[in-house]
């Protein structure tokens, strides 16, 4: 079978040590988690990991379905890059005298939709969000040119192409169920 990138999206209340209880699973499976970003998701109080990593579909359908076993859990899903809008994020620093001195540096900027975050006598900050290959690209091309202070590139942001979070579809189907099965459980009036 093909190893291809998948990202986990998890869903859970924000509770201590439960990012250790995920990194866990995937060690056990000896996958490699390539990046992690957790922040609040649209729904108040819940919290979403992305987590992208190399698997075969078997495998990550496994971790998945272990991870989402978990009580502090509501709901793990694993997807493709077709069913995401997906972005990441990069700083670079540089030298603002080489920076400056570079030829085309309006050409790199709008060629990478680059956007300079700082800029002083001794180091320009520029950002550029986007796909790995493209971050990545740039990474590339300016290392070859003038060289790079500092990089960092932020975790995959993802969301997905369906109409609503998927968690929402489940937290109202099990409104409905609490809903139905409050009302059978009432008694009747005579």
């Amino acid at each position: 079978m093909e190893k291809k990138l998948y990202t986990v999206i998890i869903f859970s209340e924000n509770t201590v040590g439960l990012l250790n209880q995920i990194t866990i699973i995937f060690t056990r499976r000896q996958l490699n988690i390539e990046t992690l970003s957790v922040s609040p998701s649209a729904i108040k109080g819940i919290h979403k990991f992305t987590i992208t990593t190399f698997a075969e579909e078997t495998t990550i359908d496994k971790v998945v379905k272990q991870i989402d076993k978990r009580v502090d859990i509501l709901k793990a899903y694993y997807n493709t890059d077709e069913d995401l809008v997906h972005q990441e994020i990069a700083l670079y620093k540089l030298s603002t005298e080489r920076f400056l001195q570079m030829e085309g540096v309006e050409g790199l900027i709008r060629k990478y939709e680059v956007r300079v975050l700082d800029l002083n006598a001794d180091s320009v900050v520029l950002e550029k969000s986007g796909h790995y290959e493209e971050t990545q690209a740039l990474f590339e091309e300016l290392s070859r040119r003038i060289g790079v202070l500092q990089f960092i590139r932020s975790g995959r942001i993802a969301i997905t192409k369906s109409k609503v979070e998927r968690l929402s579809d489940m937290l109202a189907a099990m409104e409905k169920r609490l809903v139905r099965d409050k009302e059978k459980n009432q008694p009747t009036k005579q």
